[in-house]
């Protein structure tokens, strides 16, 4: 096992109290933004140690622009985590590289039953699974009820045309200037936006025969709405450069009217201590298009997964299974929905978050996927530099999208 940097080697004593002389150390890799907390995590596996005094959890927390990366070179230099949080874009690439264990024959028929269906093809590559799902999530949009009301609205918008409309209005009614917040950076985040727009536009990444197919229709009418808003002025200029804990933080201060995020920001902006709009938020599922869609969404889950080189798969998949199980995703709901059906019948996980459930039994159920191919990341990366090219006005929607397609040699 890896060496224990003087943090990590603080945070196992922490989750291993009363645990000396462990038999079975553990390192995990975790997310320090978006859907869990890091504290919500570290109570967790509190937990788990708690229940298995014969183990000790050492975790790391990296931000999710390092979380493959980190993965990747662990593995490589032969000293790789034993459980590992991955995206649902990751499991081709993953499976196809041997970087996660096949897990398909340790899912219980309570797992098989329970979890909510779409939540499964989080970890699913070629009809096998390489973990349990644990952060089902998607793209909501978030309103300031307050501002719409000051404005004139009794409703938040419907489609994309009539989201600009409204802030249109509450830009010129001086309410707020930048009536919109966007995660654009050059990142997946931008990636996660455009994709919730292309499927609103009945766009495809690729066709039938896997070749490029954003660069025309859906794909590159959802790209001219993303310029044409920071042209008209009602997105904030600085979403070129926010990430969604920056999105939250200017929503959350009264700087926006809406904003484009994932579940976890509903509970932090409408009664998180630091926010300035406590009881003003709205949430819906993402608008769709006149004749298109009726709403919106993209597919961000993540799942929990153990890698081939651990040497203690057993161990590590019942800490999978703790981190997933019901009862502990039940009790940690406030930032992200559990994967368990019969969890939305339960008032504990409920109560309070009713608007926000009934968005996402529409958005979960309408999730567009990114490409499943293990060479996502590359094109990713195409389609960011793209993106931001047509955003900051280098090239037109047209020319980048285009030169993305043709440099990606599908």
């Amino acid at each position: 096992m890896r060496l224990l940097t003087t943090t990590a080697l603080a945070g196992a004593l922490a989750l291993g109290a009363g645990a000396a002389g462990a038999q079975t150390v553990l390192d995990a890799l975790f997310m320090s933004q978006s859907a869990y907390s890091e504290a919500d995590v570290r109570a967790m596996a509190a937990s788990y140690t708690a229940e298995h005094p014969d183990v000790t959890i050492n975790l790391e927390f990296v931000p999710y622009e390092g979380l493959r990366d980190k993965t990747l070179l662990a593995q490589g230099s032969g000293e790789g985590y034993d459980v590992v949080l991955f995206d649902v874009i990751w499991p081709a690439e993953y499976a196809t590289n041997g970087i996660l264990l096949d897990v398909s024959g340790r899912i219980t028929p309570e797992m098989e039953e329970g979890v909510l269906p779409g939540a499964w093809t989080t970890v699913e590559f070629n009809g096998a699974r390489y973990g349990m799902p644990w952060i089902l999530d998607t793209k909501y949009l978030f309103y300031n009820r307050a501002m719409l009301s000051e404005a004139g609205f009794e409703a938040p918008p419907r489609t994309w045309a009539e989201l600009s409309e409204q802030a249109e209005a509450i830009k010129a009614a001086g309410i707020v200037e930048y009536p919109i917040v966007w995660s654009w950076a050059q990142a997946e985040a931008v990636i996660c936006d455009y994709t919730t727009l292309l499927s609103a536009f009945g766009g495809e990444f690729l066709d039938a025969e896997g070749k490029p197919a954003f660069q025309a229709g859906g794909g590159l009418e959802a790209l001219e709405y993303m310029v044409g808003t920071l042209e008209s002025g009602i997105t904030n200029p600085n979403s070129v450069e926010y990430l969604e804990e920056d999105v939250r933080r200017v929503f959350s201060n009264g700087e926006a009217a809406f904003a484009l995020n994932w579940t976890y920001m509903f509970n932090l902006a409408n009664a998180g201590e630091d926010s300035q709009v406590k009881g003003q938020v709205g949430v819906v599922p993402a608008p769709g298009v006149e004749g298109v869609s009726e709403v919106s969404a993209m597919n961000g889950s993540m799942g929990l997964g153990v890698t081939a080189t651990s040497e203690h798969p057993d161990e590590a998949w019942d800490f999978v299974a703790f981190m997933t199980s019901q009862p502990t995703q039940n009790e940690y709901a406030a930032l992200s929905l559990p994967i368990w059906a019969a969890s939305y019948q339960d008032p504990a996980v409920t109560a309070g978050q009713e608007e926000l459930i009934a968005a996402a039994g529409v958005g979960l159920a309408a999730m567009y996927p990114r490409p499943t191919t293990p060479g996502y990341n590359e094109l990713s990366a195409l389609l960011q530099v793209a993106i931001q090219e047509a955003l900051l006005g280098v090239s037109s929607p047209a020319d980048a999208l285009a030169a993305a397609a043709e440099a990606s040699g599908l």
